[in-house]
């Protein structure tokens, strides 16, 4: 049963093209809740078949990622709290949900829109923070397609190195995530650490 569900979605995959990608991971990044994993572990699965260029494949899904961050972000801007508070339930985005990513921005600032999009269940919200806070555009793209890139490429490597192995890649992605957090929470103490020593942040 699995290995169909597997061939379905790689099949699917394979059928979009590129467009489908970024299609698939504009919907991930913004208001939809469509899991990136399974778009670009058999995108890399298709890579390291020959069907598909893996660059191609990775750039596809970053700019499907900043896409779909930046229409939340315009989203948020446009309409504010408010709407999402209003709407948002009926993208299974829930209000503790909203008020967890809220937290997350005013305790990181603008630095959690990268690492926000390592972390699961609060990637695809963390762009909607930023634009109520207005953050700077430019900082904002930079920050997300950083920090998609680096999931996009952590995704798609899985695929074009172990795509067909379901049970390895459930497992090495927990062990990458759990590092990817570990790591986070060094980068951001050390980000804080600059900014007291430089009087951005009072102790």
């Amino acid at each position: 049963m699995l290995g169909e569900i597997v061939s379905f979605i790689v099949d699917t995959v394979e059928s979009f093209g590129y467009i489908g990608i970024f299609i698939m991971m504009f919907l991930e990044s913004s208001f939809f809740p469509f899991p990136s994993e399974v778009v670009m572990i058999p995108a890399g699965y298709l890579a390291y078949k020959g069907e598909m260029s893996l660059t191609l494949a990775i750039i596809a899904g970053i700019l499907g990622s900043l896409a779909g961050a930046i229409f939340n972000y315009f989203l948020a801007i446009k309409f504010g709290r408010a709407f999402i508070q209003k709407y948002g339930k009926y993208v299974l985005l829930k209000e503790e949900t909203l008020e967890r990513v809220e937290i997350f921005f005013a305790k990181h600032g603008h630095i959690s829109t990268f690492s926000g999009r390592l972390i699961p269940a609060v990637r695809q919200y963390i762009s909607l923070p930023a634009g109520l806070a207005k953050m700077n555009l430019l900082s904002f793209s930079i920050y997300t397609s950083l920090g998609a890139g680096i999931w996009v490429l952590i995704l798609a490597l899985l695929g074009y190195f172990i795509g067909s192995n379901q049970a390895l890649i459930d497992e090495y992605l927990k062990v990458i995530i759990i590092s990817i957090l570990i790591i986070l929470a060094i980068l951001i103490l050390f980000y804080i650490r600059i900014k007291v020593k430089k009087g951005i942040i009072k102790k």
